[in-house]
């Protein structure tokens, strides 16, 4: 699967110092298939906050995603992503939706490779007027909001990578993220012990990094080695200076 990072740390509220050069986009080792979960949204102790859906279909010429998450409180998080896997990995189009108590601001945002337009919708809090920004944004080839997990799965066995994502500020900008293996650990699954990797995933800041009242935490995913490399947990915060939550398997 290729949850969940589509959101993390691209909340509205982000400032950017800096614009990002060009990378190499990641080249395709396991092609992503039909696929169909349901993940549960847990607070740090254990509390489930959200029921999840993620529905996964492939065609030949581009892979549709979506993944929900609808919160106990009502709020909702909805992304939905298209993307290219012949020979290297590329995001076509992305959509995000969040909203409601959960979220520090709403945010409702699209943005396509093939027109280069964007719009976002974006309201800071209830009582804020809502802001609509729309444009052209060209999408450099190593960008992959929502495709994050899908690349860790595809790294070379202790190999880390930069890439990039687009943050909404409500204004697109992009944001480095370095992915890197930090440990070999078991992580149990249904009472059955399973050898994983756990990566981390930090937004490579520059300037701003200074004007935090808090170091960002890394974003942590384990994902299972083998045949057949799989997404096991997550855990993190979905948005800059969101709260940390984690993602399992039902």
């Amino acid at each position: 699967m290729r949850w969940v990072f589509g959101a993390a740390f691209v909340c509205a509220g982000v400032i950017v110092a800096a614009v990002a050069s060009d990378a190499d986009p990641v080249t395709v080792r396991y092609t992503e298939g039909v696929a169909r979960g349901f993940p549960v949204l847990r607070a740090q102790s254990g509390e489930i906050l959200a029921h999840g859906d993620f529905v996964q279909v492939a065609y030949p010429d581009r892979v549709e995603s979506r993944l929900v998450f609808r919160f106990r409180d009502g709020s909702l998080y909805d992304e939905a992503v298209t993307f290219d896997q012949r020979s290297a990995f590329t995001l076509l189009a992305y959509h995000i939706i969040q909203r409601g108590p959960s979220f520090p601001e709403s945010l409702d945002a699209t943005i396509d490779r093939a027109s280069g337009r964007y719009r976002v919708k974006y309201r800071s809090d209830e009582d804020s007027p809502e802001q609509i920004a729309t444009g052209q944004f060209n999408l450099p080839a190593d960008v992959y909001n929502g495709l994050l997990s899908t690349l860790l799965k595809n790294l070379e066995p202790g190999a880390s990578q930069i890439v990039q994502i687009v943050a909404f500020t409500p204004q697109p900008r992009l944001v480095k993220m370095l992915l890197r293996p930090v440990a070999e650990e078991a992580i149990t699954m249904g009472g059955i012990a399973v050898a994983a990797t756990r990566y981390h995933i930090k937004p490579q800041l520059g300037v701003l990094a200074s004007l935090l009242v808090t170091e960002l935490p890394d974003v942590k995913t384990w994902i299972a080695r083998g045949d057949a490399p799989a997404f096991l947990k997550f855990e993190g915060p979905l948005c800059l200076m969101g709260p940390l939550w984690r993602i399992e398997w039902n």
